[in-house]
């Protein structure tokens, strides 16, 4: 049994910014894994994904890295389009290729205390997927993917199908400003959190760039700052950078704050660099003291 089993699409991404433009694997499963990779191993998890056959490099390079890598075929990867302007809050997205959906078959035989999945479209995940971890374990929602909607090449946002249902398995979720906005139909951050809490899921996590997060657990916020990076380089994985210290620290039995502190350095230094997260535990703590 692992700790954290993350189960999402490894994509391959054109990331424009106004400085470059970078060619890369990337998706939620590969940023989050990337990070926890580069914390101590003292959290043992497995990412489950799935990609073409002529995109198996990517996962190779994880294994190579250290990760635990179960794949399941597909007959495409994901291929998204990223594009930055100055202010990196703000993206726009195509997405030229789509992989196939994980199915009930491929998540029977998983065995985790936390499943993280890492949604990039709103049919990545099926309502009985998710109700069938649920019964396993606990439920990681990173709810992006659930609000994206591709017609042609262009990605629309969309509310959450099926939110209620799944929400109602959900333990923890992670949305951003908008996307508590269109689920919620609400602006105030913590009155979308409590909506969110109302519909099931005891950890809510809002995140708000450079306003910093908000986590709320029984009734009770917990606002955790932003901290200032060096330079902005590329924010592309910076929310699964959060969850996935977020999620360590609680396997660890750090509080809620603290976590979420923690979660908010490791996004710091992401920032101020392309690609995933590779800093250390010692440079994550001296962002935070």
């Amino acid at each position: 049994m692992t700790d954290i089993c993350c189960i999402g699409h490894i994509t391959r991404d054109k990331i424009i910014t106004p400085r470059q433009t970078v060619y890369m694997s990337g998706g939620t499963s590969f940023y989050f894994s990337y990070a926890l990779n580069s914390l101590p191993k003292k959290v043992p998890f497995q990412l489950v994904t799935k990609l073409a056959e002529e995109d198996m490099q990517a996962v190779d390079d994880m294994r190579q890295a250290g990760i635990d890598v179960k794949v399941f075929p597909s007959r495409h990867t994901v291929f998204f389009e990223n594009k930055y302007g100055e202010n990196q809050n703000e993206r726009t997205q195509r997405v030229l290729a789509k992989a196939d959906a994980f199915t009930l078959e491929e998540v029977r035989e998983l065995d985790a205390t936390i499943y993280h999945l890492g949604t990039l479209l709103a049919d990545d995940f099926a309502p009985e997927v998710v109700k069938e971890l649920s019964r396993k374990g606990r439920i990681s929602i990173d709810a992006q993917g659930y609000l994206r909607e591709v017609r042609g090449e262009d990605v629309h946002p969309i509310d959450w199908r099926d939110k209620l249902d799944i929400l109602a398995c959900t333990n923890i979720i992670k949305v951003n400003e908008r996307e508590m906005e269109v689920i919620t139909g609400l602006t105030d951050p913590r009155e979308a959190a409590l909506q969110l809490a109302r519909w099931g899921v005891r950890e809510v996590i809002v995140t708000l760039g450079s306003e910093g997060s908000i986590i709320l657990v029984d009734g009770q916020f917990y606002d955790i700052p932003a901290y200032e990076p060096r330079e902005i380089v590329d924010a592309t994985g910076c929310g699964d950078t959060y969850s996935a210290g977020y999620l360590y620290c609680r396997s660890l039995g750090m509080d809620y704050a603290s976590a979420g502190r923690f979660a908010a350095a490791m996004c710091t230094l992401k920032l101020e660099h392309n690609g995933p997260f590779n800093g250390t535990i010692e440079e994550v703590s001296r962002l935070v003291d």
